[in-house]
């Protein structure tokens, strides 16, 4: 395994992320504990999870999955040798079973202000079993932008909006009390990061020191300013949706509808399965075939090899599936192969959504 700076840290990362985005829906919470011990035994030391988890969220299943890695942090001797993230949501309709609020006796819109972000921090640490969090990030923005694969940033002008120093007052606070090491921000713009960082900085608070956005294939959208943030200013980019939810594993094409793949589960999840899409991974599947490898390892293993990616975040559902997508950081592609995949991307650009 490969090992990276945390960002403006001393921690070092593992190049590959464990995701768990899935246990408590798709995998049981046996399956979640045989996945953390596979991963440990192989070098990851870096898990990530939040508290909506699993994914897509519903009122029956959410925080199940913090629970699960919670059962299985209980008691272990080398908590101090695993690097845990979690993230509190911002702002949802649908989530509102999340927060309880104690003034008016009942659930409340989320919002990411001081009373939320220390309520849901405490309600994680419970679940999770651990005192502390290394990193606890912002899992979307409060304000209305582009996340979640958006395109065509829109502004209505009207917005119910927690201002970005309260809520860093609010991180500041909790890495103050102990409960978190460092604090990051995820599904972020350029104009979002910059504001953390320059608010941070002239209040004197505590600085985000990581982004977690997409980044994959069919989106390299994080290519465009926050690359360069990232490099700059040295702040850590943890990539999610490496595979683009498995399309580009490729065994989709074709119309596939795999039993028990997540996509012909969830009708949610189809931001990277639209013509153009469709027509850019069986190219990439192309090139990897031609060059003998396997389209998902291949997929991975660029992500991996980016310069502004710190760690990159996967899944699976199943062992196998969690072992080749960990020896993705074993392959070095070619330049044969990266021009290739230069080229796809040239000539489909902007494949998603």
């Amino acid at each position: 395994m490969e090992y990276r700076k945390l960002g403006n840290t001393k921690i070092d990362v593992s190049a590959i992320c464990l995701g768990t985005m899935t246990w408590g829906q798709q995998n049981t919470e046996k399956e979640a504990h045989a996945q953390l011990d596979f991963a440990l035994e192989r070098g990851i030391n870096f898990i990530d999870t939040a508290e909506m988890y699993p994914v897509p969220p519903k009122a029956e299943t959410y925080s199940l999955t913090e629970q699960y890695i919670g059962t299985w942090l209980a008691g272990r001797a080398d908590r101090d040798k695993i690097i845990l993230a979690s993230k509190v949501f911002g702002p949802s309709n649908s989530l509102t079973y999340a927060r309880y609020d104690y003034a008016r006796g009942g659930k409340q819109q989320t919002r990411l202000d001081r009373g939320q972000i220390i309520y849901a921090l405490d309600e994680s640490l419970r679940r999770l079993q651990t005192d502390y969090v290394d990193l606890y990030q912002l899992h979307w923005p409060q304000r209305e932008t582009n996340y979640f694969g958006q395109l065509g940033y829109v502004y209505r002008g009207v917005e119910d909006i927690v201002p970005i120093e309260e809520t860093l007052l609010a991180l500041d606070e909790v890495v103050k009390s102990g409960k978190v090491r460092y604090v990051g921000v995820s599904n972020e713009t350029p104009w979002g990061l910059s504001e953390f960082l320059k608010i941070a900085e002239h209040e004197g608070l505590e600085s985000v020191i990581s982004i977690q956005n997409p980044y994959n294939l069919l989106n390299r959208s994080y290519e465009v300013g926050l690359a360069e943030m990232s490099i700059r200013e040295n702040i850590a980019m943890m990539a999610y949706s490496p595979l683009g939810f498995g399309v580009l594993s490729g065994k989709y094409l074709g119309g596939a509808e795999p039993q028990d793949a997540r996509l012909a589960l969830f009708d949610t999840f189809q931001r990277y399965r639209g013509q153009k899409a469709a027509r850019a991974v069986e190219r990439y599947v192309g090139v990897a075939k031609k060059n003998g490898l396997d389209p998902a390892q291949m997929a991975l293993s660029y992500v991996n090899s980016r310069p502004f990616v710190t760690s990159n975040i996967i899944g699976a559902t199943n062992l196998d599936q969690l072992k080749d997508n960990i020896e993705s950081i074993n392959i070095k592609l070619s330049d044969i192969v990266l021009e290739a995949i230069e080229e796809i991307h040239q000539d489909i650009p902007n494949p998603c959504p």
